[in-house]
């Protein structure tokens, strides 16, 4: 497998081979040891979903130094993690929405793990055995919320301010890929993730000792310095190294 979509198509539901902008039908459990199909889907009338339905999915906060610094909060000694509701869920190409006006809501472009197979109390050099991939993601926050309250749920949860996709690359090595974020076509932030001061393997394993993951589950991996303000009409995109670009516009 490689990158690995969910698509719709009518009433019907399926995952899918992306192979140079081609959809292959997946046979079987997209978990499991899954074939595809070798004759590609027609294109008309296929939308792009999330490209999985988590149980979960876990947020991890200040997890490169110069975001931290940019917040003015100290680094965290183990990773810090909270929940964001499922139903903040957003495919590539739909639309974030602001619920207050008047609030400040920020961007944040993120490396999203995809758990593949259930896990508890792993080590981070087994970690790797549970991943099914990974994916583009923001992470949108509303400041006013979130810094008048001590949990970040709420703030980070509401409806569409979790864009992820388009598709999961089951093929990478997450230790070393650039990430960007561009506002209407300006670069706004720019790391590695390289620079993550608890990588996918570690963060994969803390978690699962505190809690059982399942297939489908969702790790935000955490956000770069570069954070700013969006607006209706922005058009954000994230561009991973390795990755489909993923792209929302705001409303």
């Amino acid at each position: 497998m490689a990158a690995i979509g969910r698509f719709q198509k009518g009433d019907e539901v399926f995952h899918a081979k992306v192979v140079d902008g081609e959809l292959f039908r997946l046979l079987g459990d997209v978990f499991g040891s899954p074939s595809f199909e070798k004759k590609p889907v027609s294109p008309k009338g296929v939308k792009t979903l999330v490209p999985v339905v988590p149980s979960k999915v876990i947020a991890v906060g200040l997890n490169y130094a110069d975001h931290a610094r940019e917040t003015g909060k100290p680094l965290p000694k183990e990773p810090l993690f909270w929940f964001k509701a499922p139903t903040s869920l957003i495919a590539d190409g739909a639309k974030i929405e602001i619920p207050f006006p008047s609030h400040r809501v920020d961007f944040e472009a993120e490396l999203a793990i995809v758990i593949g197979r259930r896990v508890r109390n792993v080590t981070p050099a087994a970690a790797a055995r549970y991943i099914f991939g990974y994916t583009a993601a923001q992470d949108i926050s509303d400041r006013t919320i979130q810094n008048a309250e001590s949990q970040w749920a709420r703030c980070k949860s509401f409806d569409t301010f979790t864009p992820v996709g388009p598709s999961v690359e089951t093929k990478i090595d997450p230790h070393d890929l650039t990430i960007q974020l561009f506002q209407n076509g300006q670069l706004r932030q720019n790391s590695n993730t390289s620079q993550l001061l608890f990588n996918c393997y570690r963060l994969v394993s803390f978690i699962s000792t505190n809690l059982t993951l399942l297939p489908g589950d969702l790790i935000l991996t955490g956000t770069p310095s570069g954070v700013g303000p969006i607006e209706s009409g922005d058009r954000l995109e994230v561009r991973i190294q390795g990755l489909a670009p993923l792209v929302n516009t705001v409303k």
